[in-house]
This record gives structure tokens, sequence and C-alpha cells, in this order.
């Protein structure tokens, strides 16, 4: 039995629709049960247990007969505590094998704090004696659906200035995921995961301008500007603007290249940003009645 946490998220959600595809027996663990069961086709027979890492006896009832274990979690400042409780219960409860989504970055001195934070976890994993995968993905598509308000009204903002990103649909890491989790071969290793190519975000503005047929500007701000209108715009937490704009930095400092990961574990290339993009256009996402020929002035 493999257990998937985040089984709503779009990772865990990814990893779940794979493994139904293959007929994996698998148990979909999530704080909104009833939510993912209505989501769910009635024709797939899934176990979905309520499971919160703050809440052990949950942790216990949900890694009953579980013999691997697919962990991630939205980032957090708990995110330490809780993923390495995840750990110790796992390897309490028997489970041999677990796949951790982790960042790029991990490491002890990493100028990103979420990064640090992964690498803390990594480390605690190591020492559990827990078979393990880390999977190393880096910015997820779906992540720049959270830029639809702006791009309606034809901007993107960022603080990146010319640099490259690397992106990758969680598909992709879900269907990764499935791999290391049922073939053994490929398991126990450490996986940096993009897609198939960068782009910066004029490269992404150009894109965005021939999808949608109209003019999207990039707006390039200095950091703890940036960082301002996350908080003030957006309305994040201190802490996930700081890791926004940590992030861009970082890509700014360490040019990023895409990997070839995903191709020769999957056998075919990583969906393209340009078809994610297209989908997201034909569900309507980008739309909007009017659109302004220039950025808003309060940036």
């Amino acid at each position: 039995m493999i257990a998937i946490m985040g089984a709503s998220g779009s990772t865990g959600g990814a990893l779940l629709r794979r493994l139904t595809d293959l007929r994996v027996p698998c148990r979909a663990l999530t704080r909104e049960p009833e939510r993912l069961r209505a989501e769910l086709p009635a024709a797939i027979p899934v176990d979905v247990r309520w499971a919160d890492a703050a809440d052990p006896a949950s942790l216990r009832n949900a890694f009953a007969d579980v013999r691997q274990l697919f962990l991630t979690m939205t980032n957090g400042p708990r995110q330490v505590e809780f993923e390495s409780r995840v750990i110790d219960l796992a390897a309490h409860c028997g489970i041999e094998h677990i796949v951790k989504i982790s960042a790029p970055a991990a490491e002890p001195d990493s100028p990103v704090v979420i990064s640090r934070w992964h690498y803390a976890i990594e480390q605690h994993l190591l020492r559990s004696g827990i078979d393990h995968t880390i999977l190393r993905p880096y910015a997820f598509m779906q992540k720049l659906l959270t830029l639809a308000p702006t791009i309606q009204q034809g901007i993107i903002v960022g603080a990146m200035r010319d640099a490259a990103c690397n992106y990758i649909d969680c598909r992709d890491i879900g269907d990764v995921a499935a791999e290391v989790l049922t073939r053994p071969e490929i398991s126990r290793g450490t996986y940096t995961l993009t897609g198939s190519e960068t782009f910066s975000h004029p490269k992404l503005a150009e894109l965005l301008s021939r999808l949608l047929d109209r003019r999207i500007h990039y707006v390039d701000l200095p950091p703890t500007d940036f960082r301002q209108t996350l908080l003030d715009q957006a309305h994040m937490p201190l802490w996930l603007a700081t890791h926004v704009m940590e992030i861009q930095q970082l890509a700014r400092t360490r040019p990023e290249h895409p990997t070839d990961t995903v191709t020769r574990l999957l056998g075919q290339p990583p969906r393209t940003l340009e078809a994610f993009l297209t989908e997201s256009r034909e569900s309507g996402l980008f739309e909007r009645d009017e659109f302004p020929d220039r950025p808003p002035s309060y940036l």
C-alpha cells in the first residue's frame, strides 16, 4: 500500500491520478477527506483518510499497513516540525520507503530560508534509517495561476530582471513519483526536476502576449519593493512574501538550466510551459473584458 500525504494538493493529486490509472493500491491522506471523495470519480476505489501532521493519532491510523509514503506539504513556518513528525511516525509504523518532495538549493547555508528547512528535513529523513527518494522540483507551473489577476490587468510583476527560471508541471512531478514508487531500481536517489526549457519573466510576458493576443507587460521591481507589493497587493504573510523574493533572487545569482531527468525517468519529454498556459487560457482563466495598454500607475 502506498500512502499519499497531501493528496488534495497539486503534486499529491497528480500522483493519486497516476497511481489509480496504473491500478496501484493507494491511500489518499488529506485534511479534507469529504471534499476529496466528492472530487474522485465513483468508479475509482481509493481509500481516503483524514490525516493531519499536527495530530499524531491521525497519522498512526493513516499509516496502518502502508509500505511506502509520498510526503509533500504546503510550505509553512512549522514545516520542519511537521514533516519530521511524519517521518518519525512512519518509522514507528514500519513504513519502508518515503518519497519526499524537497526544494532546489536544499543546503544548510542556502540563501532561501525554505530550502534550509527542506535540508533539515532531508537530514532528519537520513537519520531515520528509512529508505528514501528525494525529488527536488523547480518552480511549479501551477503556481503561475496565482498571477492570473495581474495578467488579467495586463502585467506580470517580479524582481528577477532577465534571469531565467525553470518551470515544471506538477503532473510531471506526480508521474516521476509514481515511477520511483513502483520501480525499485530507480528509487533511493535524489532527482532534480525541471521542464524542458527556462523562461525569464520578459520571455514569459512575450509568450502570454502571443497566447492571449494582447500585450502583457513585465514590471521589474527592486526586491524589497517587490516583497512589499506581495504583502500589500497579494496579502501574503511575511514569510511567504520573503520566500518569493528570495527564490527570485536565487535565480539571478545561480543561473538555472533544464535537466533531462524527467525524460530519462519517464521515457518522454516533460510538458511544456506553452502547453500548460494554453490549457489555462482555454479554461478562461486569463479573460477580462477590458485590458489596459500599460501597467497600472501604482506600480
